[in-house]
């Protein structure tokens, strides 16, 4: 892809790049639980008891709900660079809490802290991105965050894996339950899961290192009266004639009483609550879609398909990979094929393979065939809904609210996320897993509906030409 002449890719890489290793540790904390759950819930002495089960799961997604408050409250006021900042450090000390938890309440303690980590970083890194990119790179490089989500994701995936393979004591088609009751004093049980929590303690602490020589968004700049420091980071992109154009362009977004203030009346104004639905709802789509559950639960759907722990493990690695190759496709689509279109795409395609899924396990059908059907659901997922979702919502919010509005629309996604995943247990063993795939394939066609009729085509505008499309 050619960069447009004048523009500093150099330095936009670089600053995109370093915002985004907020989304690798999301991935990373994100879904390490996943391949830690076989072995902590026998340490622990939870197994079996559904409640306690989801909460170890879950307990991280309601530090990441009051993260989103928090930023929300904070970001308008702080800048998006220092609560950046803040979130790397509470992941580095979430990372060593965890691994060195003595009980559950602990455990679940710092994954709370860490979870506050997660909300932070999860809504500003694509925030701050959006803020920073020129408008036709903006959904490429907004896509770099979830591009290092996946990989985030990948390596919390691909370090179980190889931390579970150590301990030779524990067989291949071992459950939770069997590890429970015949090797409770394993090295897995005992130690395994712990490494696996640590072993982000060095990304994390790498990332505050590196976001202490990043400038802070143009337009926080802009909205805050510090219009010289805007300038500067904006020649610095694309020179002095875009250094001009842009302020202009922001500065008319914003009036004289706006500056350095933030009203939150604006969210009520019945233009924005529009754009707030829309926000919220593509959040909630994002979640209720049921990708999440698979993450997860994935040692429990693949047990559950008839594979075994180290199995399990291995297939989890996987969908990792699989992720990854996928969203670096929507590198390359997302501008030119547009967002609407991918939306509509990926939406249609999981409605079809969750019907699939959901036959499979009905008929009884387990093995490969259940592992491929969810490897192209994940596949559809990383190039449209996931790296899509995040586009949309940083670019659809007016500069004077974009704080508060995301921060909205991401408490709506850790809701949606938490009661995904801390009832998902109990779904499941109510309405069987078949029904449970049919339940997400029909969320997923109504959001084929609703992406049709209300999202608008943001592709190749300024953040400044949507918000006028929007609200004029």
């Amino acid at each position: 892809m050619t960069a447009k002449p004048g523009y500093n890719m150099k330095f936009m890489w670089m600053i995109c790049l370093i915002a985004a290793m907020g989304g690798f540790l999301f991935g990373y904390d994100f879904l390490v639980v996943g391949g830690a759950k076989p072995f902590y819930e026998p340490y622990f002495r939870i197994v079996g008891n559904l409640t306690l089960e989801g909460w170890g799961t879950s307990s991280a997604l309601t530090g990441c709900i009051l993260g989103a408050v928090l930023c929300g409250m904070l970001c308008d006021k702080l800048g998006r660079k220092r609560l950046l900042l803040a979130a790397s450090l509470l992941l580095t000390a979430a990372a060593v809490g965890t691994a060195l938890a003595g009980n559950f309440w602990w455990y679940n303690f710092f994954r709370i802290v860490g979870g506050v980590g997660m909300g932070f970083a999860l809504e500003l890194a694509p925030m701050y991105i959006a803020e920073m990119a020129p408008a036709e790179k903006r959904g490429m490089f907004v896509s770099v965050n979830q591009l290092t989500i996946m990989i985030g994701v990948l390596s919390a995936q691909v370090i179980n894996w190889l931390i579970s393979l150590h301990d030779k004591q524990i067989p291949d088609e071992a459950t939770a339950q069997m590890i429970l009751q015949h090797w409770p004093d394993s090295w897995n049980v005992l130690y395994g899961w712990r490494w696996m929590f640590g072993a982000m303690v060095v990304p994390a602490f790498l990332f505050f290192l590196l976001m202490l020589i990043v400038p802070e968004s143009v337009r926080w700049l802009v909205k805050n009266g510090r219009d010289e420091r805007a300038r500067r980071v904006l020649e610095k992109i694309g020179g002095v004639t875009y250094a001009q154009t842009e302020l202009a362009d922001i500065k008319a977004t914003i009036s004289a009483e706006e500056v350095a203030t933030v009203n939150f009346r604006d969210l009520l104004d019945p233009k924005m609550l529009k754009i707030l639905f829309i926000g919220v709802c593509l959040a909630l789509l994002q979640q209720w879609c049921g990708m999440n559950v698979i993450f997860y639960y994935a040692a429990d759907i693949f047990t559950a398909a008839g594979y075994g722990i180290k199995q399990t493990m291995l297939n989890i690695a996987v969908i990792g990979l699989t992720m990854v190759v996928f969203c670096v496709v929507a590198l390359f689509t997302v501008d030119r094929v547009g967002r609407k279109k991918l939306m509509l795409l990926g939406t249609a395609a999981l409605t079809i393979i969750y019907g699939l899924i959901g036959y499979c396990f009905k008929v009884h059908i387990t093995g490969l065939s259940v592992v491929l059907l969810l490897l192209a659901n994940v596949a559809f997922y990383s190039f449209t809904l996931a790296p899509v979702t995040w586009v949309l919502l940083s670019e659809i919010f007016p500069n004077r609210i974009r704080g508060a509005a995301m921060s909205i629309s991401v408490f709506a996604l850790w809701l949606g996320n938490f009661s995904l995943t801390f009832f998902f247990p109990s779904i499941q063993a109510h309405l069987g897993t078949a029904q449970t795939f049919w339940l997400y394939g029909g969320i997923c066609a109504a959001g084929f509906l609703f992406v049709l009729l209300m999202i608008p085509k943001t592709e190749g505008k300024s953040l400044e030409q949507i918000e006028r499309e929007l609200v004029d």
